[in-house]
């Protein structure tokens, strides 16, 4: 077995934490080799040092079909033969397939400096078909469903075919929904057949045992071991990634009681076509669906983030719909699906994205109260366990499941009456995943009333007291306590169930 890389000795440190302690890691050429481990583990900084992003501690090694690879150098990292797709595929989605693989490399050109149009489509279209893809490359990236988009940033990846040896796909499942993982993997197969490495990080431990043939696992920034994927099951996985925490928040064994909180009537937008509902203090209801059927959109119409049309009352008062900072006032927060670009702000630091939904309880005539205010983010950083506690930190050095519990902490923070979650534990590992759920029971438990929307029926059927399935905009069935399964939830979502009647179907806990 030729191994395309070997990485002997990896260590990375920063102020104040050891990221990568003596790391040892290969890949053999045509294996699709996983990386996991819980948010922190050193997953992403041993990547960023792949790519040249960060420099290594000396002593470490790392080769590329036996050669040196000069690190701390993103060129160097190129040459050497890396290629990556990160979770944040960085494509511009109103340019077309063709434009956004020119990006980098410049286009084909002709006589006066001219673009060969021709000759870059019939380049561009042979080389998304060659992973498996059959789209038009003149289409814009907008137009594509979320796997044939990773796809063009694979091939975009992969364009210099003959320097290329090791693939990096960082979460490239993330944002996919199931249906299209399947297209993902026979691209990924494709590559495998060419002879290249893949190095495939990802939170879904079903997928590892679909695609990789070996994973190996990280924890606290060391190596635990490397396994071939057929000689461990998921159980033993995940043990020896949390060191045996307990994975699961306590679901109470009944819904809650009173009168609701939050009421929903007739709230619809451009896929959710209208839908009533109300939840109890208390109370976490889930929505479930596949993309497109309104799930995505229900929360952001909740809170005003995009235009919508309908009635929203908090505790019997009517909140302007479409108004953001009416929702705020009224007791709403939204934890929104996209923490990169809607969720915080990367280049600040933790505590300025803990403060910033309200700087007036530390201010005094004008001034801010520095002290109180950093003892409030201290508190905060403590009680999420965020890894590592620097508040002067950027939020984007923080792994995905720290950022997203900073994210949590500053709507946390307001108390609010109404939680709203678009996809809290998406890009975050199983151990991060447990906090975050026990984090929304205790919101629920302090008297919030929560809404969970999810696109992870298991995470839908571990935390959640009700859930209100939607199917092509409206609602397809409502589940209550031992009724919500990923069995009956997988089939009202594929419409293997009768769907509930009417125009406006309302519903309450």
């Amino acid at each position: 077995m030729r191994r395309v890389l070997q990485i002997r000795g990896m260590s990375k440190a920063f102020p104040g934490t050891l990221a990568l302690d003596y790391v040892d890691f290969d890949v053999i050429e045509g294996e699709v080799h996983a990386l996991v481990g819980q948010n922190g583990s050193g997953k992403s900084t041993l990547i960023k040092v792949l790519a040249g992003f960060h420099a290594a501690e000396s002593g470490t090694s790392v080769e590329v079909d036996g050669e040196p690879v000069r690190l701390g150098d993103g060129a160097a990292s190129h040459g050497a033969g890396f290629r990556f797709v990160h979770q944040d595929l960085a494509l511009v989605q109103d340019l077309s397939v063709l434009e956004n693989l020119a990006f980098g490399r410049g286009f084909q050109r002709g006589f006066a400096g001219r673009i060969l149009w021709k000759e870059e489509q019939k380049a561009a279209q042979a080389l998304v078909e060659s992973l498996g893809y059959d789209f038009d490359v003149r289409e814009p990236v907008a137009t594509l469903a979320a796997a044939e988009r990773t796809g063009v940033a694979i091939a975009r990846a992969l364009q210099d075919a003959e320097g290329a040896r090791v693939l990096v796909l960082d979460e490239p499942t993330a944002t996919l929904p199931t249906s299209e993982v399947d297209v993902l993997f026979a691209a990924i197969r494709r590559v495998q057949e060419r002879g290249l490495g893949v190095i495939y990080v990802s939170h879904r431990l079903d997928e590892v045992f679909e695609i990789a043939q070996r994973v190996t696992i990280l924890r606290d920034g060391r190596r635990v071991g490397t396994w071939e994927t057929k000689a461990i099951d998921e159980d033993q996985l995940i043990e020896l990634m949390t060191g045996g925490v307990p994975l699961k928040a306590r679901k109470p064994a009944s819904a809650a009681q009173g009168k609701p909180l939050l009421e929903v009537h007739e709230v619809g937008g451009e896929a959710l076509k209208s839908l009533s509902f109300s939840v109890r203090p208390g109370e976490v209801l889930g929505v479930a669906g596949l993309t497109g059927s309104g799930r995505d959109e229900l929360l952001p119409l909740l809170f005003g983030a995009v235009q919508g049309r309908g009635r929203v009352a908090v505790d019997g008062t009517d909140v302007p719909i479409s108004d953001p900072q009416a929702a705020k006032a009224a007791g709403l927060a939204l934890v929104p699906a996209d923490r990169h670009r809607q969720g915080g702000i990367l280049l600040m630091s933790l505590g300025e994205n803990v403060t910033l939904t309200d700087l007036e309880r530390h201010t005094s005539r004008g001034r801010l109260r520095h002290s109180k205010e950093r003892a409030e983010i201290e508190d905060w950083l403590t009680r999420l366990d965020v890894r590592p506690p620097v508040a002067e930190a950027a939020l984007d050095s923080l792994s995905g499941g720290n950022q997203q519990k900073i994210v949590l902490a500053k709507w946390l923070r307001m108390t609010p009456r109404v939680l709203l979650l678009d996809e809290p534990t998406q890009g975050v590992d199983v151990g991060a995943k447990a906090s975050i759920h026990t984090l929304v029971r205790s919101a629920a438990d302090q008297g919030a009333a929560v809404v969970l929307a999810s696109s992870d029926d298991e995470e839908i059927e571990d935390t959640c007291d009700r859930v209100l399935v939607l199917r092509d905009g409206r609602l397809a069935g409502e589940l209550v306590g031992d009724e919500v399964s990923m069995e009956t939830l997988g089939r009202l979502q594929l419409a293997a169930g009768s769907a509930m009647s009417g125009p406006s179907e309302s519903v309450g806990g």
